[in-house]
């Protein structure tokens, strides 16, 4: 969600410098979205325990690799973007290797939320008017509206995601607070052995690592925050962990009101965020309780979609040179959208797929090119180093390349899989 959120924060940003608060909420809004909804399903099989050890290893790996970010684009000029920084420090090689996992983690979260979209407003119509509305119809309609709204530009895009930011955390601390009072400690704590829990462990670092997915915004946020290091570091820190204290929160209120041995069903009607929601209504919420957590979940899902398409939408734009004007921006909107589109219609439920599919990208560029950028510049003079040296350096990019081998066994169906 960074692009739709900086938009005009960096206009503000240009006068005056920005608070470490405002750094901090740019860093959570961009990391929190409906990629959360996947993260209580893919980590059903390892359970509650499981889940907070492995969100606490992706929340150091993953914010050490944003410092890891910060400290390259701190050497090079204001505004210098991952392909300008890559082309210095990695060759033309690194740039290519870059340029695509940024271009393929873009199309496959646009397709990602693009099927979550569509089996949420399924769900909804269904659910609150009666309306049996087929997914690929769904989906069709909400690539359309919201990628109208990128296609009328980042002023649009702006003005929505504030306004839809602000609604979902209040209907986050609704419906949260709802569920709380019946978090069952049996549930979290139902003593299942590790033999039994430990074997799917792995298969949700992936998605993990693509929760934690801030690092698109450090080069914008760095010239927001006037590139004073300091408040860049705490705006990260901050950020991150308030992302990660909204994620525990998120674990203990679903799998505290729903058992194991309910996910199975749930991945069997595709795991999808409409399944998720149907799971939890089925408890016994109350209506209020229910209808915030679907509006937290078409919220979620919306700005989502319109910080990664708008992001998208730009990367198109400057690959095939296409103009600002009204037939410039349709044709961008044609080769941003369709493609996804197309694949929601023939695949509506793949979104449980296509967030750990993307985890091989975004390690690429958020994870492992990251490192290897700061280590390739180092010196004396520079303004900022991350701290703790070679151990660290070998922690998180032996994270990243973990990812990725994991998610390719996982691909190959080498790894368990629970439901």
């Amino acid at each position: 969600m960074s692009e739709a959120i900086l938009t005009g924060a960096e206009a503000r940003g240009q006068k005056r410098g920005a608070s470490v608060l405002g750094g901090a909420l740019i860093v959570a809004g961009t990391s929190i979205g409906a990629g959360m909804f996947s993260l209580p399903v893919i980590t059903s099989g390892a359970w509650f325990g499981w889940s907070l050890v492995m969100l606490l290893i992706g929340w150091y790996c993953m914010y050490s690799a944003g410092l890891y970010l910060l400290e390259a684009n701190l050497r090079h000029r204001e505004g210098a973007s991952f392909d300008t920084m890559a082309q210095a420090t990695l060759g033309n090689t690194g740039r290519l290797v870059n340029g695509l996992a940024v271009g393929f983690v873009c199309y496959i979260l646009t397709y990602a939320y693009i099927s979550g979209g569509s089996s949420i407003i399924a769900h909804t119509l269904q659910s609150v008017a009666g309306l049996n509305v087929d997914s690929e119809v769904a989906g069709t309609l909400f690539a359309l509206v919201l990628g109208s709204i990128v296609v009328f530009g980042p002023m649009a895009v702006d003005k929505a995601t504030t306004v839809m930011l602000g609604a979902m955390v209040i209907a986050f601390l609704w419906f949260s607070g709802g569920l709380m009072g019946s978090v069952s400690t049996e549930n979290l704590f139902n003593g299942l052995p590790l033999s039994e829990s430990s074997p799917f462990a792995l298969s949700m670092i992936s998605f993990i690592a693509v929760s934690f997915g801030f690092q698109t915004c450090v080069p914008s946020l760095t010239g927001y925050m006037k590139r004073d290091s300091g408040s860049l570091k705490s705006a990260i820190l901050i950020g991150s962990v308030l992302t990660l204290a909204f994620y525990l929160v998120w674990q203990l209120v679903i799998l505290g009101n729903l058992s194991r041995d309910q996910f199975p069903a749930i991945i069997a009607d595709g795991g999808n965020i409409g399944d998720l929601v149907l799971a939890l209504e089925q408890t016994g919420l109350n209506m209020s309780t229910s209808k915030m957590l679907q509006l937290f979940s078409h919220l979620a899902v919306a700005t989502s979609f319109l910080g990664v398409s708008m992001g998208l939408f730009d990367y198109i734009a400057d690959f095939f040179g296409f103009s600002n004007d009204l037939q410039g921006r349709l044709k961008t909107a044609a080769v941003t959208f369709v493609p996804p589109t197309v694949l929601g219609v023939m695949l509506p439920n793949g979104f449980i797929a296509a967030i750990g599919f993307a985890g091989i990208g975004a390690v690429t560029f958020s994870v492992l090119s990251p490192v290897l950028m700061a280590l390739k510049g180092r010196s004396e003079r520079d303004e900022f180093q991350v701290s703790g040296g070679k151990p660290r350096v070998a922690l998180v990019f032996g994270f990243g390349l973990t990812v990725l081998v994991l998610e390719v066994v996982n691909l190959m169906g080498m790894l368990p899989t629970f439901g």
